[in-house]
């Protein structure tokens, strides 16, 4: 019997959770936003939640984080078309203030409704390295008890993986003006451990 691609295995997770209603958040986000890339790449990156431009888009890091992050990895030497991004959880999680729909940090509840989608996207992709973008990613995939301040830019094993977490690009954005020089060049140094971690490239 003929075998499923990776991508065609992608294509049929992104359309069975275009119709997810595993949670409440499908009710009011727009739309789902399943992850984007190769399925062959040697790099997924997985962040939070997709956003305001994302919900509308349809696709995850166009928006001023998304910005940042292709910055980010063109400076630690990774081309963002060898990377999967995704996101631990699938629709826009947000609270209204006037016209403005401001991101709400997604609960456990829709980090596990969710994670059906993220595994399926692990066991296409087979990424060798797995990078976790804040704290969210990181403990839907870690557990609740791992802190990014003590362990970010630490690569691991992760079951058959190497994973290294980092803190959101958003993260970088909210920070004040004056520092954050500091906390983006932090993010570039964390990408650049993932991108030593890639089987065919010599550590740095």
């Amino acid at each position: 019997m003929p075998t499923t691609s990776p991508t065609d295995e992608l294509r049929r997770l992104s359309r069975d959770a275009g119709a997810c209603t595993a949670c409440e958040l499908h009710v009011d986000a727009t739309q789902t936003v399943f992850g984007e890339g190769p399925a062959g790449a040697w790099l997924m990156l997985v962040g939070e939640q997709p956003g305001d431009r994302e919900d509308r888009e349809g696709a995850p890091f166009v928006g001023p984080a998304g910005r940042l992050l292709d910055k980010a990895l063109d400076e630690a030497g990774i081309h963002r078309d060898e990377v999967y991004v995704t996101n631990a959880v699938k629709h826009f999680r947000f609270e209204t203030s006037g016209n403005r729909r401001l991101h709400k940090t997604p609960a456990a509840g829709h980090v596990r409704a969710c994670r059906p989608w993220l595994d399926g996207e692990l066991a296409a992709v087979r990424p060798a390295v797995v990078g976790t973008l804040g704290a969210t990613a990181a403990k839907a995939l870690l557990g609740s008890s791992f802190r990014i301040t003590a362990e970010r830019g630490r690569p691991r094993d992760w079951e058959g993986h190497r994973l290294v977490a980092t803190a959101h690009p958003s993260a970088v954005l909210r920070m004040p003006s004056d520092r954050r020089g500091e906390a983006f060049d932090a993010l570039v140094a964390d990408l650049a451990v993932m991108a030593g971690e890639h089987p065919g490239r010599r550590k740095r």
